[in-house]
């Protein structure tokens, strides 16, 4: 079931929403605009409704955020908002995919809601992956806030995410950061995150991990072209 983010400092609103969209969509929400951009990285949601008009920090300042992270950009965000439509053209230049005024017509947002999903998960599995042996220190703290240090090497990369077994056990959304390792130094890559398990017939389980956040101009893909030099 797709994961829907709702930012909205209205109560009543997110009800609405959860009601109309519960039945096909998984719906997470938030009334703290604050809070906004951690939450979507720690559930990495398929789309996010946004409202624009909220205290303290305003939904232009969260889409800004959320279309410049790497980790993020890539979620479209479809715009829900009474303040008609003065705001729309500035909304879809800064990123937004869709527009809608309230009181929301559910039907017109569940149509787009199929077409920017069906156009992202196109977008995924165009996404090129090579095959890359990068040795791999993964560092993070677990539940009882310990910390631990897992290496491993990965069997496939992307500029996103990668693909590697591991004998410690990971959950879904785990958190941790990536270096790559060679050459006598780690090199750190950024922030990685676990989104899917695989066991395979030999019982060896491989995880499949995003980049929440990547370091600026580094890639797994090319600590690899580096280290095969």
């Amino acid at each position: 079931m797709p994961r829907i983010l709702v930012i909205d400092d209205d109560e009543s609103t997110r009800k609405t929403i959860r009601e109309h969209l519960g039945n096909a969509y998984e719906v997470l929400d938030i009334g703290e605009p604050e809070r906004a951009v951690t939450m979507t990285l720690e559930h990495k949601p398929d789309a996010i409704l946004l409202e624009l008009l909220m205290p303290r920090i305003s939904g232009f300042e969260i889409l800004q955020a959320l279309s410049s992270l790497p980790s993020t950009r890539r979620i479209p965000v479809l715009v829900i908002t009474g303040s008609g439509e003065r705001n729309k053209a500035y909304c879809l230049k800064l990123g937004a995919k869709g527009y809608f005024e309230k009181p929301l017509n559910f039907e017109q947002i569940g149509s787009e809601l199929n077409h920017v999903l069906n156009s992202r998960g196109r977008d995924r599995r165009m996404e090129e992956r090579f095959s890359a042996g990068v040795i791999l220190k993964l560092k993070g703290t677990d539940k009882t806030r310990s910390p631990y240090e897992v290496r491993t090497v990965t069997e496939n990369v992307s500029e996103n995410g990668f693909l590697c077994p591991s004998t410690r056990p990971f959950t879904i959304n785990d958190l941790f950061e990536v270096y790559a390792c060679g050459r006598g130094e780690e090199v750190f890559i950024g922030i990685g995150q676990v989104v899917r398990s695989e066991t395979n017939v030999e019982g060896i389980v491989r995880y499949g991990f995003r980049f929440a956040q990547k370091i600026e101009g580094k890639s797994l893909k090319g600590q690899s072209e580096i280290a095969t030099k």
